[in-house]
């Protein structure tokens, strides 16, 4: 081979073994570039079905609600700055979703109240007609319940002899020309409700009426006709009523929860079935002192006026009684609370797709607020809107708490069982739960007591929610109390003898016998006796059955003589009345 050819052959080996290691060289750093690509976009952690964070998959797909899979990917420390549970949340995510918010306010809460009602007389306008002489109806003018009356009006004619008598009792005193007897006999003619012109028409005529006619006392409405012609009538019958209309009652009810703030007053709107579209306006008249035990609910009294008469006793009436906060709080809408039964939350947007679920105390509740007592501040912002698929993710890991930089609160609210109340020192004992924001572990302490609390409802045994405020000396009172539950007081009945009486300090000495549901013997004990019972009924050596409880001293709440059949018998053997 000649020397030009292999030349020629060694610079075609050498373009061909350059061409390869180019064509490598470049595929490896295409690769690599690829690879750096790749990694650098992040990958989902799972895919999470839209309306269910339990429904995860490993790749896209569909839920079992037929809607797309969300990727949720991994995020570097987003919550860190806001505490455990903070979710971040892609903006196209969150278009998806439908998530909305709306900013906390701070204003006054306009509390509407509303409930049912009667409409009722004003009774302070309802007069009852009684005869004050026995007699007979002789004619009767108002035939039907339910007429209008007017003022003066004859009512009903009455033959009764003691009138007649009176009649003549002036009459013989005007023949006497005696001023004493003409006195008297004018005043018993007044008192049994004849009128002045009656006595100047009898002076003047001289004559005797069998019968005479009474008159209405005011305009109105009758109400409740009781008698007829002929009726015969005595001083304890009611003949009938006679209401006003010119301004009615309603009589209203109002839960248990609302009495605080139901006052006289205030503004009052009602509307009736039989009359739609139409609206009275009136005030709270009255507020009763005491509540049904059975229903737990407050009588309100109403007050409307009826120029045209349309409100009529009886009717069923729907009322709102408008109640306004004085003081401004913090308000936020009634969608945007999450209430799970054991704890009340929202979902706080804190900015760049970033979301959280805290714990809130609520308050109040009107139609479209909610008050917050705590948890939120003025310038916050929550989700009204898709809020629970977020809380669902956020309270896996949230602490419920929002990130704060405030000093520590001079004042908690702790819950406690009462161990021993001290009311002459203002002192109470209480073993209490933990207080996490002073960093208190469960106690057992004495607390004074403010003295805008009522220490005398304070009891041994009671459950509490109350709050405890540093004083400026450094110590610890508590300012505010909700009794969550009373004691379980113990009672048995018995019988026993009564071996002394003290009525100034309500003591009886009693021999009591054998309480077998307590397992304890007869014994000679003293008993405070309860403010309702008379002890004047009750002598030294009579024989008694009574119930007492067990409280701070043992206190009778029945008590009753036992007769000498009862007491023969229980001689023969004991008798033990505790399990009755």
């Amino acid at each position: 081979m000649s020397t030009n050819t292999k030349t020629v052959i060694a610079v075609i080996i050498g373009a061909a073994l350059g061409a390869g290691a180019l064509s490598l060289y470049q595929g490896t750093g295409s690769n690599s570039n690829s690879n750096e690509a790749t990694s650098g976009e992040k990958k989902p952690l799972y895919w999470v079905a839209p309306m269910d964070s339990n429904y995860r998959r490993d790749k896209p797909g569909k839920s079992p609600m037929g809607m797309d899979l969300i990727p949720v990917y991994e995020e570097e420390s987003s919550g860190d700055d806001f505490g455990p549970g903070a979710v971040k949340i892609a903006p196209h995510v969150v278009n998806n979703l439908g998530v909305r918010t709306a900013p906390v306010e701070l204003k006054n809460m306009h509390t509407e109240i509303s409930t049912v009602g009667y409409v009722q007389y004003d009774e302070d306008k309802l007069i009852h007609i009684h005869p004050r002489v026995d007699g007979w109806i002789d004619k009767l003018y108002i035939k039907a319940a339910g007429n209008p009356v007017e003022k003066g009006q004859p009512l009903y004619t009455l033959y009764s002899p003691q009138l007649v008598n009176a009649q003549e009792e002036l009459l013989i005193a005007l023949k006497r020309n005696n001023s004493s007897l003409i006195s008297a006999a004018k005043d018993r003619l007044k008192a049994l409700q004849l009128s002045a012109d009656f006595v100047q028409k009898l002076e003047k005529t001289r004559k005797v009426q069998q019968t005479i006619t009474f008159y209405s006392p005011q305009a109105g409405v009758v109400d409740g006709l009781k008698v007829r012609e002929g009726f015969y009538v005595k001083p304890g019958n009611t003949l009938l009523s006679i209401g006003q209309l010119d301004q009615v009652w309603v009589e209203a009810e109002v839960f248990e929860r609302d009495a605080a703030l139901i006052k006289k007053g205030l503004p009052v709107s009602m509307t009736l079935d039989y009359l739609p579209g139409e609206d009275w306006a009136g005030v709270v008249d009255y507020v009763y002192p005491t509540l049904n035990s059975k229903t737990r609910t407050l009588r309100v009294r109403l007050k409307f006026d009826n120029t045209d008469y349309q409100l009529k006793p009886n009717m069923f009436a729907q009322v709102s009684i408008h109640a306004n906060q004085a003081d401004s709080t913090i308000l936020v809408p009634k969608e945007a609370v999450i209430r799970t039964g054991k704890q009340d939350r929202v979902v706080l947007a804190l900015g760049d797709g970033q979301f959280k679920s805290i714990e809130v105390t609520i308050g109040r509740v009107d139609i479209d607020s909610i008050e917050i007592l705590d948890g939120l501040n003025e310038d916050d912002v929550v989700v009204t809107s898709a809020q629970f698929l977020i809380d669902s993710e956020s309270s896996k890991s949230s602490d419920f708490k929002r990130m704060t930089h405030d000093e520590v609160p001079n004042s908690v609210w702790m819950q406690g069982d009462v161990n021993s109340v001290m009311a002459g020192h203002r002192m109470v004992n209480i073993s209490h739960g933990p207080a996490e924001a002073w960093d208190w572990p469960e106690m057992v302490m004495d607390f004074t007591v403010a003295e805008k609390v009522d220490i005398d409802s304070l009891k041994s045994g009671q459950s509490l929610h109350f709050e405890v405020s540093k004083t400026e000396d450094g110590g610890y009172e508590i300012t505010g109390i909700h009794i969550m539950s009373e004691p379980e007081v113990s009672s048995a009945t018995v019988s026993g003898l009564i071996n002394a009486i003290d009525i100034d300090t309500r003591i009886l000495n009693i021999s009591r016998g054998p309480i077998e549901k307590w397992d304890r013997p007869a014994a000679t004990m003293d008993f405070i006796v309860a403010d309702n019972i008379e002890m004047v009924d009750f002598n030294v050596g009579d024989n008694v059955t009574f119930t007492f409880e067990v409280r701070d001293d043992l206190v009778i709440t029945d008590i009753s003589l036992e007769s000498d059949e009862q007491h023969g018998k229980e001689n023969k053997a004991a008798v033990d009345h505790s399990n009755h």
